[in-house]
């Protein structure tokens, strides 16, 4: 289940540091590395700083957004050491873990997203994420370099999947989830076709937003839905907007 867990790097300037989150990737055996618009590239500093993990770095890829490289994922976690003006939910990595177990467990992709080394993710990239993790640092030297970020939290990620899948070689109770977690791009599209339809409900005034989607960005995320049933919202999203239609039509034909 490792395979299931992505590392993504977001605008990373130093290859060196792209070497060093290869290594400790390798030592925890997660082999997914996915660089966002990087500024640096792969080059000898980063291949010597990977210490044999240089085959991570020849099979990263390369995303132009943060979007494109999670569309996949039906978890995606941010790394944060600031609190926010829209809280969002806040785990532990140990906590990251289990969640990021349980995910995997049923099938789903997983990212964990690590932002810039001089200012991390933006508000808009952190709200892209199911969850934020921060790492409990002491507060008089709390600042971590990116590779060192990533071996903690790859390491909480080997704990937590080894123990799920030494608990799966035992007799388990219950049945399988039956379907998988929506991913990103299945939960943005039907988010995109939500606000659309509050515009046209009269709900949602595109002039004044204020941070309406968003917080139903965090709800929806927080409750992660399966593909079924972002499906079945879809649909109650359509069926409002043909009676809005057919309500149009009809104020308009008694005009006439």
């Amino acid at each position: 289940m490792l395979n299931r867990i992505c590392v993504v790097m977001v605008n990373t300037t130093h290859s060196g540091n792209i070497g060093a989150a290869a290594r400790a990737m390798k030592n925890m055996g997660l082999s997914r590395l996915l660089l966002v618009d990087p500024i640096a590239s792969i080059d000898e500093e980063a291949i010597q700083r990977s210490s044999r993990a240089e085959d991570i770095l020849h099979n990263a890829e390369i995303h132009p957004t943060l979007e494109s490289a999670i569309a996949g994922c039906g978890l995606v976690v941010g790394t944060s050491a600031r609190s926010r003006s829209v809280p969002w939910p806040l785990m532990t990595p140990r906590q990251c873990g289990d969640r990021a177990a349980q995910a995997a467990a049923a099938g789903n992709d997983i990212a964990l997203v690590f932002g810039r080394e001089s200012r991390g993710l933006t508000n808009e990239e952190l709200h892209l994420c199911n969850a934020h993790v921060h790492i409990p640092t002491d507060e008089n030297f709390s600042s971590l370099n990116v590779a060192q970020a990533i071996q903690v939290m790859a390491y909480e990620m080997r704990l937590a999947l080894t123990d799920v899948e030494n608990a799966e070689s035992e007799q388990r109770w219950g049945v399988d989830w039956d379907y998988p977690m929506a991913t990103h791009d299945q939960l943005n599209g039907m988010l995109q076709h939500m606000e659309q339809t509050l515009v046209e409900i009269g709900f949602l005034d595109p002039n004044t937003p204020k941070q309406l989607m968003t917080r139903v960005r965090r709800l929806f995320q927080r409750a992660a839905p399966d593909r079924m049933e972002i499906n079945i919202l879809r649909g109650m999203l359509a069926a409002v907007q043909r009676r809005t239609d057919a309500s149009e039509s009809d104020e308009r034909g008694d005009k006439a």
